[in-house]
Formats: structure tokens, sequence, C-alpha cells
């Protein structure tokens, strides 16, 4: 008997495979750069080689909109020269490199600004060196616990099967009494990390949203289905769990969106979630920067931008963005913040932003 549509079992979203890799020389001489070489030579990757990891040219394509559609494509393997951690509240203390650039496609995604015109992606193959500094910026804080943010710029977990670096990263936190790793991420390839030994310094937080978010807006993603189903496991494997519903967006069924969300966690969830669960949430915000590159680059975005429906926040450095009028965002905050506690009493939410 033929399998008609509904039988048929939903398609699994793939491990990013890039289509264009270049190496620094310098990265060859390191064991992760090798074994990556090796890795796109056997796959039968094209492979360029670059003096810079911060400057790749020429990339195939016609237009600009081809040319970012290839660098979202295009795996850069490199040094990471700069050694000094950015902050990174309100999440942790700093931010530690891991790699820079994603192969997801979120059209409100804050990195099509700081990445500018450098949105491919590129992992550093010198972590031994990245680890060595976090060291010192433990006992630099000692005796206070220092927290390190790995997925400032970049899903570091859709890049596990072609690094390893985030494994490497949460074996070393384990040994650190005083220093814990946290990483968010949209993709469920979560098998690599599943047998790491990361004596509960790890917290493995996944990005999810309404089914209309993530329907509009975050194309090349794993399904929410995965991500939970990702979760599941995660806290099987007895790591601190956390969600991010981010960023929150003001849209039609907005309340049925966001409180289906968090029905959704507590059916499919294990009871193991429960035990150390922590929520964050961010508002949808947008510069004017940000506004102009999206409009170019997802020319048919639904995404709402329209300042003058929002209230403009000043931040650091003297550049400010656009978020939701404070009462708009305090009927936001109020109403996830109780589906949250209905659902799942014992959790934490660490911050509305």
């Amino acid at each position: 008997m033929a399998t008609t549509t509904a039988e048929r079992p939903a398609r699994s979203t793939p491990a990013f495979a890039p289509d264009l890799v270049y190496f620094e020389p310098d990265a060859l001489e390191y064991p992760k750069g090798r074994r990556i070489y090796d890795w796109a030579k056997s796959e039968g990757l094209e492979i360029r080689m670059t003096t810079s990891h911060n400057r790749i040219t020429n990339l195939p394509g016609d237009t600009e909109l081809e040319k970012y559609r290839m660098a979202k494509r295009t795996l850069v393997v490199g040094i990471r020269k700069t050694l000094d951690f950015d902050q990174s509240k309100p999440s942790a203390e700093y931010a530690i490199p891991i790699a820079t650039g994603c192969m997801g496609h979120c059209h409100y995604c804050y990195l099509q600004t700081t990445l500018g015109a450098k949105p491919y992606i590129r992992v550093y193959v010198n972590t031994g060196d990245i680890l060595k500094r976090a060291k010192q910026y433990i006992e630099q804080r000692a005796p206070d616990i220092t927290r390190f943010e790995a997925a400032c710029t970049s899903d570091p977990v859709g890049l596990e099967h072609i690094s390893g670096s985030l494994k490497e990263y949460i074996e070393f936190m384990a040994e650190e009494p005083l220093g814990r790793l946290r990483f968010v991420t949209k993709y469920h390839h979560v098998e690599p990390l599943l047998d790491a030994k990361h004596g509960g310094h790890t917290r493995f937080r996944f990005s999810v949203n309404a089914d209309y978010v993530i329907k509009h807006f975050e194309p090349a993603t794993s399904t929410f289905a995965e991500r939970i189903e990702a979760a599941g496991k995660v806290a099987r494997a007895g790591y601190p769990l956390g969600f991010i519903i981010a960023p929150i967006i003001w849209h039609d069924g907005w309340e049925q969106g966001y409180a289906e969300l968090l029905e959704k966690l507590q059916v499919s969830l294990p009871p193991e979630a429960s035990e150390d669960l922590t929520f964050e949430m961010i508002q949808h915000r947008f510069t004017k920067t940000a506004k102009r590159v999206i409009e170019q680059r997802y020319p048919k975005t639904k995404l709402e931008m329209d300042e003058e429906k929002r209230k403009y926040k000043w931040g650091r450095w003297g550049q400010g963005k656009y978020v939701y009028p404070d009462e708009r965002a305090a009927v936001l905050r109020e109403f996830i913040t109780e589906r949250i506690f209905e659902r799942f009493p014992q959790a934490k939410i660490e911050y509305f932003t």
C-alpha cells in the first residue's frame, strides 16, 4: 500500500554542509585545522586558501544578494588572534570565542548588522589558547563564579559536527570549580555532546518561539519539534536546561501562540527538565541599520519594523534600537511570565529585556 502524505515521517533538518571552505595556512598547523581540512577533502568540498579569516572576497554570485546567500554556505577556518573577551550581559560575564557567523537565515538576527559585510561562518582552531585565556578570567574573578556565553556570534551546536569545539569547552569547564559555560541553539544536532563530561557546569539552552515566528522568520533552522526532542535528550544527559523565548514578536494571535508554546514544552519535556530550568525573554528590537540590511537581504519579509510603533531605547556606545513601547512590552512580559509559571512553577526567569 502506498504511504499517504499524513503517514510520512517529517523530514529531518540536515546538518550544515558548506559549499566552499577557506583555510588560513597557519590553521593547518593545528590538529583541529588539519582534521577539518581532511573532512572537507573527503566530502569533496571546494577548498581555497586565504591570508586572513577576516578578509574573504570574490565570493561567487552576480548580485549582492547572491553573494550573501553564498557567504552563509561558506566556512572559513582560521586562528583567533584577539584573545580579549567581550562582555556578555545579561547572559554571562564574558563571551567566549568559538565561532563567528551562522548558517541560519533568521530575518531578525542582530548578526545581520554586527557581522556587516562578513556573514560567512568562521571557526577557530586555536581553542587551547582561548581556553587558557578563559582560565585567566576565572582566576581574576575568584572566588566568584565566572559565566561564559559561547553563542554570542554564532550557533555552535550547528557547527559541532565539523569543529568539535563545543565539547572541548564543555569538558574544560567541567574541571573548573568557578567556571560555567552557557550557549543557545536553534539546532537539534546534539548527539556529539550527550556523552560529554559536563559536571553540571554547562547550561544548554534552546531558542523557542511561537509557531508564527518560527514559520515566517527562522528559515534554515531545526523545527520546533526537533528542538524540543533534542532538549529532552539534553535533560536526560544531565545538563542544566534553559529556554530563550526570543525575539518575542507582537502579532495577530500572539497570546494563543505563546500559550501553545509553553503548553507544548510542558507536554513534551521529560521530568528531568524541570529540576533546574531557566527562561530568558527578549522582545523584538531593531536598529535603523538592521532594518535597511534586513529589507535588502530578505525583501519579502513579513517582519514588522515600523518605527512609529516603537520606542527608541538608547544602548551602549550611543547607539539606540527600537523596542516595543513600555505598555506593550509589559503586556508581553506579564502574559508570558504567567504562562511559564503555570506550566513550570519551579522554573527561574532570568530576565526580560
